[in-house]
């Protein structure tokens, strides 16, 4: 009975190997230092993180000037939005849609860019009861945090697809 699970083991390793899948890693980038230019937000910390954790990059900050990296990130047109979308017979909010949407622009030291100016935006659909209103402030706050981590995710891949700086 051991040898034939053992066996099913190997196997299925066998087949994911064979089929490419392996684990996205950390990302590389096309540079070696960059320059974040953002205002004071939560989704800025988050980026500030990643990049932070990403191993091969050196992150340059203000009040050092950006021709010290060679690459600049600009974050600029953040906004969250909590909009209503659904209402009950009596006209009570029931569903709200919160958004987080932020443009950005990556360039060079030089002035070229990289990355033209481009809007990443998340979603997510949170119910709504009055009787609750503390939990579904709790709930709201960690569905923002939620989506600021993935945008975040989502500008670390495109900053990785950059080819040259």
């Amino acid at each position: 009975m051991r040898r034939r699970s053992l066996l099913l083991t190997l196997g299925a390793g066998s087949l994911l190997a064979g089929c490419g899948f392996r684990l996205r890693g950390a990302p590389s980038f096309a540079f070696s230092s960059l320059y974040l230019q953002s205002p004071a937000s939560p989704l800025a910390e988050e980026l500030r993180r990643y990049l932070a954790s990403a191993g091969n990059l050196q992150l340059v900050e203000p009040p050092a000037p950006p021709d010290r990296a060679e690459v600049v990130l600009e974050l600029f047109g953040e906004q969250r939005a909590k909009v209503v979308v659904g209402r009950g017979a009596s006209g009570q909010v029931r569903e709200l849609e919160l958004r987080v949407s932020v443009k950005f622009r990556l360039r060079s030291a030089r002035g070229v860019e990289l990355i033209p100016e481009t809007e990443l935006e998340q979603r997510r659909d949170i119910s709504y009861n009055e009787t609750q209103a503390l939990s579904k402030e709790q709930e709201e706050a960690l569905l923002y945090r939620d989506m600021d981590g993935a945008i975040a995710r989502q500008l670390l891949r495109r900053l990785a697809a950059v080819k040259a700086a």
